[in-house]
C-alpha cells in the first residue's frame, strides 16, 4: 500500500466533497416485475467487488464508465428475505442494500482503485443515508469477496478517518458479501436508457460530468 496512493485518494477526495452534489435519486412510480430474461454474461472470467453507495442508480453511471470494469449489474444484497423485489427492499424491510456488483479486469483496474472511486464518489458518513434517500437500504458499505479486499477497505477507512478529511466518522459497513440478487430488468444500464428523465438529467448528469474530468485518466 502506497502512500503516494493514500495522499491522492485524500486530496481528491476533499474535491469532491464540493464537487458533487449531495441529492436524493429519483425513484419511478411503478414497481415493475423481473422479466425473468437470462443474462449470459461469462462472469467467471473477472474478479468481483460490491459496493453499496447510495441509489444503484448513480453508482452503476459511474462505475461502467471505467476502464477495465467489464460490466455493472444493479441489485440487492445484505438481507435475510429470499428473492425481494425492488418494493420490498425500498420498504426498508428485507434487510438488503441497494449494491452495484461489478466484474472488472484486475490487469486493467485494481480493486484499490475501485474503492478509491467508491469512496469519492458518495458520502460515507452518513448512517443510512445518502441525500434525500433515507434507509438502511441506501447505506455505505463494501461487501468484500476475499480477505484481501477486506484488508484493503479498512485500511482506507482507517486512513479517511484519521485524515479528518470528513467532518464527521466514516460508517462504511465492511462486511463479507452474501447473496445477490439481480434487480428487476428495468434497473439495469438505468442512466443509459433513460437520460432524458428528469433525474437523470438533473443530477445523475451533472455528476457523471463531474466524475469524467476527475478521473479521465481511468475512463473507457
Amino acid at each position: 500500500m502506497g502512500l503516494i496512493a493514500v495522499k491522492r485518494l485524500l486530496t481528491i477526495v476533499a474535491f469532491l466533497l464540493a464537487a458533487f452534489p449531495v441529492a436524493g435519486c429519483g425513484k419511478t412510480q411503478v414497481e415493475k416485475k423481473k422479466t425473468g430474461e437470462t443474462m449470459t454474461f461469462d462472469s467467471t472470467k473477472y474478479s468481483v467487488a460490491t459496493f453499496g453507495a447510495g441509489c444503484f442508480w448513480c453508482v452503476e453511471a459511474v462505475f461502467e464508465r471505467l476502464k477495465g470494469v467489464e460490466k455493472v449489474i444493479s441489485g440487492y444484497t445484505g438481507g435475510s428475505v429470499p428473492n425481494p423485489t425492488y418494493k420490498q427492499v425500498c420498504e426498508g424491510n428485507t434487510g438488503h442494500a441497494e449494491v452495484c456488483r461489478i466484474y472488472y479486469n484486475p490487469e486493467l483496474i485494481t480493486y484499490e482503485e475501485l474503492l478509491e472511486v467508491f469512496w469519492q464518489t458518495h458520502d460515507p458518513t452518513t448512517l443510512n443515508r445518502q441525500g434525500n434517500d433515507v434507509g438502511t437500504q441506501y447505506r455505505s458499505a463494501v461487501f468484500y469477496h476475499d480477505d484481501k479486499q477486506k484488508e484493503l477497505a479498512e485500511f482506507y477507512k482507517k486512513k479517511l478517518d484519521e485524515s479528518a478529511v470528513f467532518n464527521s466518522p466514516v460508517v462504511t459497513e465492511i462486511v463479507p458479501a452474501t447473496q445477490f440478487y439481480v434487480a428487476e430488468d428495468y434497473h439495469q444500464n438505468y442512466f443509459d436508457e433513460n437520460g432524458t428523465q428528469p433525474y437523470c438529467a438533473f443530477v445523475i448528469k451533472p455528476k457523471v460530468e463531474k466524475f469524467k474530468k476527475v478521473f479521465k485518466d481511468k475512463l473507457k
